[in-house]
């Protein structure tokens, strides 16, 4: 699945990498769904609930901690990334993590249901973040914990590496105005200002440099950002098949910098935030 062919980027494209890369893409994001785990202190028993859950973490590794009295419940808009989520959760035998396709901004859940709740690299995207979080506050039960992990800046190794090196060849926006953005709340307080508009209190917020390893070659890296960036497709689109070439070759120097030994070692810098219902 080469990164040089425009026409492989549909609507299924994301499941398709998703499938193709959840070993090493889950290697990938290990030290950022650890440190939301660990940030979301998970007690035994509790209810749980973990927004835009895509292939299956945080909420997978939570199931694991609040045990066969707790449960985890996982969302996505999409059912297909749920589906892979749902057989990474039988073939650990959890059964206590379930799935529920939704849209964050109307929730099917009843008021006041969970004891906390997560969203790993999803808040970001809600189109009315007000909206998502305050329907958020409404199904959780007074005083629990919603915890976030969101993308701090752009300017840090991986996407430098990657989308940035395709920008300085084809130029333009990089990102559609008013679309999507992954770096929607890297200014700090930015999120913990969204999180207080909607009527959380105690809210904290910090942001942390966490490994980002890719346990692999340096191509891989480079064709899997490009897989899954769905904010940057249009700019992707944009490159000229004559383009590639060059593109590939200098991204694959500048993420070789990264490289120690079988690995390729970027590190984050991520935004974790949390704010009481």
């Amino acid at each position: 699945m080469s990164a040089s062919n425009p026409a492989l980027w549909g609507s299924s494209f994301r499941l398709v990498a998703a499938e193709k890369w959840k070993a090493k893409s889950a290697a990938l994001g290990n030290a950022v769904t650890q440190a939301i785990v660990e940030y979301s202190r998970p007690l035994p028993d509790m209810r749980v609930l973990d927004l835009a859950s895509g292939t299956g973490e945080p909420g997978i590794s939570l199931a694991q901690r609040v045990g066969p009295q707790g449960s985890v419940t996982a969302v996505d808009q999409s059912s297909e990334l749920l589906d892979i989520a749902a057989e990474r959760a039988r073939n650990k035998k959890l059964l206590n993590f379930t799935t529920q396709q939704a849209d964050a901004h109307q929730l099917p859940f009843a008021d006041q249901r969970f004891d906390l709740a997560t969203c790993r690299f999803g808040v970001m995207f809600f189109s009315d973040a007000h909206r998502a979080l305050a329907e958020l506050r409404r199904v959780l039960k007074p005083g629990a914990r919603a915890c976030f992990a969101a993308w701090g800046s752009m300017e840090q190794p991986y996407w430098q590496t990657t989308m940035k090196m395709v920008h300085q060849h084809v130029g333009g926006t990089m990102l559609q105005p008013g679309g999507s953005d992954p770096f929607r709340f890297s200014a700090a307080g930015s999120l913990s200002d969204a999180l207080s508009a909607s009527g959380f209190h105690d809210v904290e917020e910090s942001t942390r440099n966490l490994p980002w390893t890719w346990p692999g070659d340096a191509e891989e890296v480079f064709d899997y950002a490009c897989a899954v960036a769905a904010p940057f497709r249009p700019m992707l689109e944009r490159v000229g098949a004559e383009q590639w070439p060059a593109i590939r070759a200098e991204a694959k120097a500048a993420i070789e910098r990264y490289r120690v030994g079988d690995e390729i070692r970027f590190g984050a810098d991520v935004v974790l935030a949390s704010g009481k219902a």
